[in-house]
């Protein structure tokens, strides 16, 4: 089966190049020419356009940054709306805010067109081991036709619901993670302003209740100053922005979200929007003058 993969970036690369190697064939598409040459490289057929990567294809997987973006290649000039053939599927696995799903997939169902919201956790490290945390919105039956498909990039597929369920979920995710982050940063410099090793403190705390994926994730990270991205503050600012809109429109406040939201915002004034999440720890360097890397 050929499938259309529409968006390369970080996450996109590796998640197309998975579906690859379980026997797929990938019409692909990205803006920057790069990454489209990488992919073909890879064995990917190029397309010249998103529509033309959707053209014909029973299944169309877009990954790009954000809402504006989703809506533009599926409900734009040229989008892949108009390529795509009635009884076809959309899984878009974008984070993109849960009505902005629902309003694309009403749009595509008017067409004979079925999407899922499909959003991702793991970063890139387990989009490349093929072991993301896939989080599905739509109709079941769709699901149940392509969850063998997303289990090619994920170690699992859950289905949470009707369509927007998917980036609700990630939405949820997104916050338990910008926490976790927050808490860490914050724990480890006081630790380290009291004369305590942070090093020490993360091997005494790590498999206790404090303990968490994150934290063995993104604590090593702190403490080795690295800040390589495997996902960007920029994104984790979008996601949060995200998670407050959607609250607004609940009549639900987001205040601790809003607060971890306002450090990112100044990281990224900063300079440090490309920088990898964890990079939170910075934060609290500036306002402490105590830096917990080794």
């Amino acid at each position: 089966m050929k499938i259309g993969f529409i968006g390369l970036g970080i996450m996109g690369k590796p998640m197309c190049r998975n579906l690859m190697n379980k026997g797929y064939e990938c019409v692909v598409y990205d803006l920057l020419p790069d990454n489209v040459e990488q992919m073909e490289e890879a064995g990917a057929q190029r397309a010249e356009s998103a529509a033309e990567a959707a053209k014909g294809r029973e299944i169309v997987i877009t990954m790009l940054p954000n809402s504006p973006q989703v809506r533009d290649v599926v409900l734009g000039p040229q989008g892949i709306a108009e390529a795509m053939t009635r009884g076809s599927i959309l899984i878009d696995m974008s984070s993109i805010a849960p009505l902005a799903s629902r309003e694309i997939g009403e749009t595509l169902e008017e067409k004979g067109i079925e999407m899922l919201d499909a959003p991702v956790s793991g970063g890139e490290p387990k989009a490349i081991d093929g072991t993301l945390s896939i989080m599905v919105g739509g109709k079941r039956e769709v699901y149940e036709k392509v969850r063998d498909l997303l289990l090619c990039m994920g170690s699992s597929a859950v289905y949470c619901g009707t369509l927007g369920a998917g980036n609700t979920t990630k939405l949820s995710n997104q916050i338990v993670v910008a926490m976790n982050i927050a808490a860490c940063a914050e724990a480890f410099t006081l630790a380290k302003k009291a004369g305590v090793d942070p090093e020490l403190v993360f091997q005494a705390i790590r498999g206790g209740l404090a303990g968490s994926t994150v934290m063995d994730a993104k604590v090593p990270m702190m403490l080795e100053g690295n800040d390589k991205p495997g996902f960007k503050i920029d994104l984790h600012i979008k996601d949060l922005n995200n998670a407050v809109e959607t609250g607004h429109e609940l009549g639900m406040a987001l205040p601790m979200t809003v607060q971890v939201l306002e450090m990112f915002e100044q990281l990224h004034g900063d300079g440090l929007g490309q920088k990898d999440h964890s990079a939170l720890i910075r934060y609290y360097e500036k306002i402490t003058g105590v830096s917990v890397r080794k």
